[in-house]
């Protein structure tokens, strides 16, 4: 520490590239700081710090960490109360451009993979970036030494000594996960695909603001005869909806809830942080939000299950597109999600292509078979469940096509589920038995596809991929940019973190070199890395040490790979699935 405060009161005034000399590991009380890397200039990336503290300086023994689910919890909780910290003793910006920053990765309504904290039985490592001050370029050491020797202290002595805690919310955080995962557990021996619990907060303050509306929002309460009973290790007994397999629909008037239960349902993927609402909310961990999605880029999907005969001979068992229109786009949506082993398949009305969803009697008796390329999915999505065992729920508000199709019909009336299966399956009749067979080819779950040096050549920067300095960055969870290519993920709506984008780049990367080897197997092999990413820590996908990165899902990897531009597929290795 003292030698910090030597090096740090000789820059006073110096040019800003003489803050490299503080680069290395300082012992303070109870905690090392490691600067690893010092930034050029003030508008710079901010520099790279790191605290270590080791297990008894942090207090370790304090909490019960004998599943991995409750050390991720735990590193969530710390980052959370790193964040909460710096807001509290770090005074911010003074001085050029960011000066006197110091932050730590955002953190959203979810509990996720990161690598802002780690905690191991030897200790905690938590990751920073803190923006060194100066007045243009000219060094304020005054300001750099209360930032390093009195604030970051502050800040580990107030988020990371866990006796300094409040441990009835720490503990609360890691049991809530837990049952969260033995909730997901639950489902898959259940025959269910999603659980709500009774008293679940569903709507969100807005559409950018993913925390719980708490004023007027009405807790959710299941219809008694969709209700189920699960004991948590924690939580104990509960009750809720449980949405069993096969296709759910879910209905009602407009403004009345079916979005909001549907989003949930998305989200139910994920673990989510005590008092959030839908903390006991489960989807099955493989559930994929489907959505039409105009100009996006597909390369070599075999849509033809949904869509054949297309005007001028376009392949449509290997079909390739910049502008993919908003029934072909959801088509490969679904084909894509297949190829990853999806289980259950979300669907909303509002964010779907009319014609790809249905096509009633008077449409048929106007344009002919002949002429209609389209297989709409509600010809469709009775095959999925009872060929390829994946289910759906589908928000369906306009039309009852898909009545007779499905097993549960769920209406949403003031915020408020009903079962009104019995009186659908009423109204459709025998309305299955006199619609039109489907005549394209049955549904598979997706040959092989591989992908060889092309995949170099998609992100536009061989040489730096070969150097593993590829430039990767993320704005928002809407853009990727990955060397010269940008990947426009704005639809793709399971994307909860900045930090999943980022991690994807680096996936990308990682692919992008082992193609330049041999042809690689796209689902196989981003399943493999993913699944290595996930065992040894996300810290090995990249360069250098850094802490913003949070693991994406099988999908949403295998959804940026699929919608870079020229990116070339070669044919599925069976030829007859889809």
């Amino acid at each position: 520490m003292e030698t910090l405060r030597q090096r740090l009161t000789a820059l006073e005034g110096k040019g800003y590239k003489a803050y490299k000399c503080l680069e290395g590991s300082y012992r303070f009380p109870g905690f090392t700081l490691r600067i690893d890397h010092v930034q050029g200039d003030p508008y710079a990336d901010a520099s790279r710090i790191r605290v270590q503290l080791t297990a008894a300086s942090a207090a370790l023994e304090q909490v019960d960490l004998h599943t991995m689910r409750r050390r991720i919890a735990l590193e969530d909780f710390l980052g959370r109360a790193v964040a909460g910290a710096i807001d509290r003793r770090v005074k911010g910006r003074r001085g050029t451009g960011r000066s006197g920053q110091i932050t730590i990765a955002g953190y959203g309504q979810q509990i996720l993979v990161r690598n802002a904290v780690l905690v191991t039985n030897e200790g905690i490592e938590v990751r920073m970036r803190c923006a060194l001050p100066a007045d243009g370029r000219s060094i304020r050491a005054h300001d750099a030494a209360e930032m390093l020797l009195q604030e970051l202290p502050a800040v580990v002595a107030d988020a990371l000594v866990l006796n300094h805690l409040p441990l009835d919310n720490l503990n609360a955080h890691l049991d809530c996960a837990e049952d969260q995962g033995a909730l997901r557990d639950w489902l898959e021996h259940e025959g269910l695909v999603a659980f709500v619990a009774d008293g679940a907060l569903l709507p969100r303050r807005s559409g950018v603001d993913d925390r719980p509306l708490e004023e007027s929002a009405i807790p959710f309460r299941s219809p008694e005869t969709l209700r189920r009973s699960v004991t948590l290790p924690h939580a104990g007994q509960i009750t809720g909806m449980g949405v069993p397999t096969g296709v759910t629909l879910i209905v009602g008037g407009g403004f009345h809830g079916k979005s909001t239960l549907l989003r949930a349902l998305e989200r139910g993927v994920y673990d989510h942080i005590p008092g959030d609402g839908r903390e006991r909310v489960a989807s099955l961990p493989d559930a994929v939000k489907i959505r039409a999605e105009d100009g996006r880029a597909v390369a070599s999907v075999d849509i033809s299950p949904f869509i054949n005969h297309l005007p001028f001979g376009r392949d449509t068992q290997r079909f390739t597109t910049d502008n993919a229109s908003g029934s072909t786009s959801q088509a490969a949506n679904i084909v894509e999600a297949l190829s990853c082993g999806c289980r259950l398949m979300l669907v909303d009305e509002d964010t779907s292509a009319t014609n790809f969803m249905i096509r009633d009697r008077r449409m048929q008796a106007l344009v002919s078979r002949e002429k209609e390329p389209i297989t709409p999915l509600v010809q469709r999505v009775r095959e999925l469940y009872d060929n390829l065992g994946v289910s759906s729920v589908i928000v369906m508000g306009g039309t009852g096509e898909f009545f007779a199709v499905a097993d549960t019909v769920v209406m949403m009336d003031h915020y408020q589920p009903s079962d009104v299966s019995a009186p659908a399956k009423d109204l459709a009749g025998d309305e299955w038995h006199r619609r039109e067979a489907p005549t394209t080819p049955p549904l598979g779950t997706g040959g092989r596809r591989c992908v060889s040096e092309a995949l170099p050549q998609a992100l536009g920067a061989i040489r730096q991929i070969e150097q593993s300095r590829l430039k990767i960055q993320a704005r928002g969870r809407r853009l990727l940019r990955c060397g010269d290519a940008e990947i426009d993920l704005a639809q793709v709506e399971q994307f909860v973190d900045d930090g999943q984008l980022l991690a994807v780049g680096f996936l990308l990367q990682r692919l992008a070199q082992s193609s330049a080897c041999g042809a690689i197997d796209i689902v196989h092999d981003a399943e493999t890395l993913l699944a290595e990413a996930a065992r040894q820590g996300l810290d090995q996908l990249t360069p250098y040490v850094q802490g913003e990165l949070a693991l994406p899902r099988l999908y949403e990897l295998l959804a940026a790979i699929n919608r870079l531009r020229n990116l070339q597929v070669e044919a599925p290795r069976d030829a007859g699935s889809a």
